[in-house]
């Protein structure tokens, strides 16, 4: 097998996909996207019995496994060789070790002599040159391990008090976002549509309670296309104009994420640092007994992009689970940046509950989740807006009720990540939408168009609203929304009698929001809705569009009341709760005309009730599937949950575009590893349709 090849399945081994047991568990591992070529076919590779032949089949053409570049001798950087014959350049091996990491990123190999760069604190013990020949350009720096079990903790560099060392913006944005003036404003505007239950009322009827759909619909990026046939995908997301992120990564590093789950939370991270844009800026906290700032807050330029991973590299797991620390930090490297793009947001992943904070209050026995949240992501006043926080519950042992509480109040979004290979397509499908957002702090007034009509109600999920006293005028904060991505509210209103007019005023619908792209405010008046007057009494179809909207806010409503039910103790009467909303669905207009949201919300709601089989099948994973799709539909935004993220998945609300092109992405680089399926056997991606 040629060289080239065996440095193609050497740099897929770049993120140090660390596993703690033996070397079979090594195989097990899918290879990077960060580091494959994609062009590559891996379908047909068996890998070799040994893992330390990786180092003699490569050996004419070393890179470094942690930076992924050359180690030809020569090019004035140092080198160090492992007792396990692996080599890595000096600088990135130390950066690695620095945290206590003393096992080989290859082979996995326990070493136990390590480099380190300077005298270690509190040690007299100093890394010298070895006085002797050098061979091949190599210098060898090896340094004896300090015999002392807090001994991670020591090395690490102590944090600055205020976390204002976050890097200049290269392309400064304004607050608004705005990267490039020049644009076709009428493709960047948002689309409303309006739909009336009926579309006539008699004059002689006085209707009580009329519903009115009002759908949003965001810019497209018009950035989509791409041969999914041959699995390339250029970095289009990355690259489209676009308004760039500042995103905080906080990490679960406590004992249980040792093994798999920490080797491919490492993978998943690596995904997410490559597609990162060169005006978006990481930063990542790990949290463990503690939380500490791995990396501050950097721009994804090829050498953050390089000591991105270094830092993800070299994260260990240790300790218990202090969530409410790791979001305190998060929160901080946020509020106390010294610049700022346009869209910020935090990406929270535990497989555990918080064991430091949250207490159970003297009134109930209902733990009090809003102490895990900062002051300032619960309310937003010291920041002038609240930042939104994705959280990804790892797992059957992490507690949803509380991932599920802190992306509510945040404005975020909770996914369930059932099964431990499925975590980098649920990270591709978050970071598809976070780099995609068109429209910002999108605010919907709705104001009614006769003196005798009234708002009753507001259907708008998760999202904040407000009705006048008098009920005349009703307004929706929106907030952003990502590319192609759709809105859908149900105004519910009284319609008057009509004695002369051959159709009645409604409603005014406007609205305004910052443009992504130009960063200019846009401000979308008047679309008026009216209604025919007939004196035909004649019974109407119902619009397919409201009735089809009005099935997923009952299925929503029935979703909540099954849940608070399960956790009243009463599982059959939460099953029986979704069996009559399914029963309710299949007899609408919708559902007979075999709508698609109807047929995914049937799929869900049946799932649904197959994880409330018994109590304990609820606590293990019915909880969490069912607050994820809660997430989900409040805010009408994709969710991963048991096989969503799927490409032929049923159970498929409200992906975008962008969405789908990172899940894609990701799958493709998992479907390279000839062990991707086994360890998740949901991805049959070989009888995947191309998306519509």
């Amino acid at each position: 097998m040629g060289g080239d090849y065996w440095r193609k399945i050497k740099l897929a081994l770049g993120l140090n996909l660390c596993l703690t047991g033996n070397n079979s568990d090594y195989h097990s591992l899918p290879s990077s996207d960060a580091a494959l070529s994609q062009s590559t076919d891996f379908s047909s590779y068996a890998p070799p019995s040994d893992p330390k032949s990786f180092n003699k089949s490569s050996s004419k053409r070393a890179c470094c496994s942690i930076c992924l570049t050359s180690m030809k001798p020569g090019n004035g950087q140092a080198i160090f060789t492992a007792e396990c014959s692996h080599t890595f350049h000096f600088q990135c091996i130390a950066s690695n070790v620095k945290y206590g990491n003393k096992i080989c990123p290859v082979c996995r190999a326990k070493w136990k002599d390590i480099p380190l760069q300077g005298p270690g604190k509190g040690s007299s013990l100093r890394s010298r040159s070895i006085n002797r020949p050098i061979d091949n350009a190599v210098v060898t720096f090896i340094h004896r391990m300090p015999p002392r079990s807090n001994s991670i903790r020591n090395s690490q560099v102590p944090e600055p008090v205020t976390y204002d060392d976050d890097e200049p913006l290269e392309c400064k944005a304004d607050s608004s976002g705005r990267i490039a003036p020049t644009v076709y404003h009428d493709r960047r505007k948002i689309s409303i549509q309006t739909f009336t239950e009926f579309s006539t009322v008699p004059r002689s009827s006085q209707v009580n309670t009329f519903s009115v759909l009002l759908n949003l619909k965001a810019p497209s990026s018009h950035s989509w296309q791409h041969n999914i046939g041959n699995l390339q995908f250029p970095n289009m997301v990355a690259q489209r104009s676009r308004a760039p992120v500042d995103l905080v990564t906080v990490l679960d590093t406590s004992g249980s994420m040792a093994g798999t789950k920490l080797a491919l939370l490492k993978r998943a991270m690596g995904f997410v640092i490559q597609n990162l844009g060169l005006n978006d800026r990481l930063a990542v906290i790990s949290f463990s007994s503690t939380a500490r700032r791995i990396f501050p807050l950097r721009r994804m330029s090829e050498t953050g992009k390089q000591q991105a991973l270094q830092a993800v590299n070299s994260l260990v797991a240790i300790g218990g689970t202090n969530i409410a620390e790791g979001l305190r930090k998060g929160a901080k490297i946020i509020e106390e940046r010294r610049e700022k793009n346009p869209i910020a947001s935090m990406i929270l992943l535990s497989d555990g509950q918080d064991t430091y904070t949250v207490k159970n209050s003297t009134s109930s026995n209902s733990p009090n989740y809003e102490l895990l949240l900062p002051i300032s992501v619960r309310t937003g006043e010291s920041l002038g807006f609240r930042i939104p926080v994705h959280t990804f519950g790892f797992g059957a042992d992490h507690d949803p009720a509380a991932m599920h509480m802190i992306s509510e109040i945040s404005g975020g979004t909770f996914s369930f990540i059932e099964t431990e290979a499925v975590i980098q397509d649920a990270f591709a499908q978050c970071i598809g939408g976070l780099l995609s957002v068109m429209v910002k702090d999108l605010q919907v007034t709705v104001e009614c168009g006769h003196p005798a009509i009234h708002i009753s109600s507001l259907k708008v999920g998760s999202y904040p609203k407000s009705v006048s006293s008098d009920h005349h005028l009703g307004t929706i904060d929106v907030g952003n929304l990502y590319a192609d991505e759709e809105r859908d509210f149900l105004i519910s209103i009284n319609i008057p009698r009509e004695t002369s007019d051959n159709e009645t005023y409604l409603l005014k619908v406007s609205c305004t929001y910052a443009d992504m792209i130009t960063g200019e405010p846009v401000t979308m008046e008047g679309v008026k809705v009216r209604i025919g007057r007939t004196d035909i009494h004649d019974k109407q179809e119902v619009s397919s569009a409201v009735d089809r909207q009005r099935n997923r806010i009952q299925a929503a409503e029935a979703m909540t009341q099954a849940s608070a039910t399960a956790e009243s103790g009463d599982i059959t009467g939460a099953v029986a709760i979704l069996e009559n909303i399914r029963r309710v669905i299949s007899k609408s207009a919708s559902a007979k005309s075999h709508d698609r949201l109807c047929i995914s919300l049937d799929a869900e709601l049946k799932e649904m009730q197959e994880r409330m089989a018994s109590r304990n099948v609820y606590d293990a994973t019915g909880r969490a599937y069912i607050l994820s799709g809660l997430s989900s539909h409040s805010w009408q935004r994709a969710t991963a949950r048991g096989d969503s993220t799927d490409l032929s998945s049923l159970v498929q609300s409200y992906q975008t575009p962008s969405m789908v092109e990172m899940v894609t992405r990701s799958q493709a680089a998992s479907m390279s590893s000839s062990s991707s399926q086994r360890l998740l056997p949901v991805w049959s991606l070989g009888s995947k349709s191309k998306p519509g």
